[in-house]
């Protein structure tokens, strides 16, 4: 089987292009590890399982841990309002609750879209938004797009504000958190929320670009620096020990860690949908729990997330029953990660009708 998953990646060995990193995990072990293409341009050096990329918003599955087990602690509760944890936040905030940032009802605005408000000089590349500037534009605002849990709306801005919380609650950086109460634990240990001129990345990929028949080095934007949302740097060695963990439940039981498996309902107790300019067709079902989506493949039980940023393009998957776990891991946008995954599912799926 290895060697069929290979095949669906042979075109990605070009010892001068970037790449991805796949890792197969069937029953506990690993089927397939391996790199393709290279880190970047200038040392031309290869992907490999140690290779560290920008997992975007595949981090929002460790911002949503860390929530829990500030819960698990008994500091912080799921109906907990924003205003609970920031006493300054506008009043708008005592309608949201810390469910509600997790599972995407919470009807925040796209801090995104505050910044296009915003001059544009304000933030660059080199000037990029933190944290504490999303949490301050948010407060600036005094409503949200929708009454909190009567839609259903994808919110990079709820899981920095997520990332915010954990700091407060816990009296630690966000950073530091993760690493005492996750990666460390877990050892994960090459695994990092980047904070530019605070820490590093080892084994680092650099994300990328095609531009005709060249490549460009797309490895920052103006929203690169936030944390909760898509900070986490990563890679298939210690995903691998993060999947081997939610496997066996090392941090949380399998009670405590239901919700994040449970989708969301409204509060009417409708199925939420994509809204329109979403990833998927308006009106399209959406199944989510925190920091997961949790709708089936092939009538197959999984949890999944995707990740999208500037040059990099990252997709995990785990299916429960089977217990096969598919990481694709892109250092370039031309890719399309989780339809690659759905493909190596489905080598194994077809195996079980």
């Amino acid at each position: 089987m290895g060697s069929k998953i290979d095949a669906l990646f042979s075109s990605l060995t070009d010892a001068a292009s970037p790449g991805a990193a796949v890792l197969v995990r069937k029953d506990g072990r690993a089927i397939l590890e391996q790199g393709y293409g290279i880190r970047d341009l200038r040392t031309l050096g290869k992907i490999d399982s140690q290779t560290n990329f920008r997992l975007a918003s595949c981090s929002k599955q460790f911002t949503a841990m860390a929530v829990m087990l500030l819960v698990h602690n008994g500091t912080l509760r799921y109906e907990d309002k924003l205003t609970d944890v920031f006493p300054d936040f506008p009043p708008y905030g005592k309608t949201i609750t810390i469910r509600n940032l997790l599972n995407h009802t919470s009807g925040l605005k796209d801090y995104e879209d505050l910044m296009d408000q915003s001059p544009r000089s304000r933030w660059s590349e080199r000037r990029q938004i933190q944290d504490a500037e999303v949490l301050n534009l948010l407060k600036q605002q005094s409503a949200t797009k929708f009454s909190p849990g009567t839609k259903w709306a994808y919110s990079n801005s709820g899981y920095v504000v997520l990332g915010l919380v954990v700091a407060q609650v816990s009296g630690q950086p966000l950073a530091q958190f993760l690493h005492e109460r996750i990666f460390g634990p877990l050892q994960m240990n090459h695994t990092v929320a980047y904070q530019r001129g605070q820490n590093e990345i080892s084994n680092r990929a650099y994300g990328h670009t095609q531009q005709g028949t060249a490549w460009k080095e797309t490895d920052q934007s103006s929203t690169s620096a936030t944390l909760g949302d898509g900070g986490i740097y990563s890679s298939l060695d210690d995903l691998a020990k993060w999947d081997q963990a939610l496997g066996h439940h090392a941090l949380l039981g399998e009670t405590e860690m239901q919700p994040a498996l449970t989708p969301v309902p409204l509060a009417d107790g409708s199925q939420p949908q994509w809204p329109a300019g979403s990833d998927r067709p308006e009106g399209t079902p959406v199944s989510y729990g925190f920091g997961w989506f949790v709708d089936p493949y092939q009538g197959r039980a999984r949890m999944w997330h995707y990740g999208e940023t500037v040059g990099f393009h990252t997709y995990i998957q785990r299916f429960l029953e089977d217990q096969l776990t598919i990481i694709v891991l892109c250092n370039r946008t031309d890719l399309h990660p989780e339809q690659l995954a759905a493909r190596v599912a489905d080598l194994y799926l077809a195996r079980r009708r």
